[in-house]
């Protein structure tokens, strides 16, 4: 008796597809999933029908389906991760803030430094020089954001909100923090809400456009 083609072990004929074959395959192997040695001549017949099929390909006797001559066609890319949006300030408030270079944050951070230690510091200082500080921080505030987008009226009346602003809170401040510190500092209120006034100024002046 002569030994069984592949097509015979697999239970195929010569003239089946390639679908047909396969579909015949995988049946085979989930019927007889419990018997190695079976398993072992299902796929052993199976490549061996491959082969064939190629070898009638090369010959240009058939026509392989591309599923066998490109399988990595069939293998799906995994799908791109998209990188999460990031979430953006609204437009009114991108409007109205800035990125300051490290110029534009120390340089008017020094004239504010400057001004708050004449504030605090100034020999005999009183009221006089309190107010005569603050009228410079203004002037100083208003320039350095007119000159960022060269509007005159907001920039007034940014540092206007921020000098009241800062003045009022300050006040507040000073009146719960400096009965509790009187023993470390020697500031008045005025002081106090003087040099919060212009932290006030300098980060409206830095961040503000």
């Amino acid at each position: 008796m002569s030994e069984q083609s592949p097509y015979e072990k697999l239970g195929v004929s010569e003239e089946a597809s390639f679908d047909e074959i396969q579909d015949v395959r995988n049946r085979l192997l989930q019927q007889h999933s419990g018997d190695s040695k079976r398993l072992e001549v299902i796929e052993t017949a199976y490549d061996a029908i491959l082969m064939d099929r190629l070898r009638m390909r090369q010959e240009g006797k058939i026509k392989v389906p591309e599923r066998i001559r490109f399988p990595e066609r069939l293998v799906q890319a995994p799908p791109k991760e998209t990188p999460a949006p990031r979430e953006k300030s609204p437009v009114w408030l991108q409007n109205f803030l800035d990125k300051p270079t490290p110029a534009d944050m120390i340089l008017p951070g020094a004239w504010y430094l400057g001004l708050s230690a004449i504030s605090v510091f100034y020999p005999g200082g009183g009221d006089q020089v309190l107010q005569m500080a603050l009228v410079v921080g203004v002037g100083i505030s208003i320039y350095f954001i007119n000159r960022k987008e060269g509007k005159f009226g907001r920039a007034v009346l940014f540092i206007l909100v921020g000098l009241i602003t800062g003045l009022i809170a300050g006040g507040i401040v000073a009146n719960l923090v400096l009965p509790q510190i009187q023993q470390f500092v020697s500031l008045t209120p005025n002081q106090f809400s003087t040099v919060v006034t212009f932290v006030l100024l300098w980060l409206i002046s830095s961040f503000l456009k």
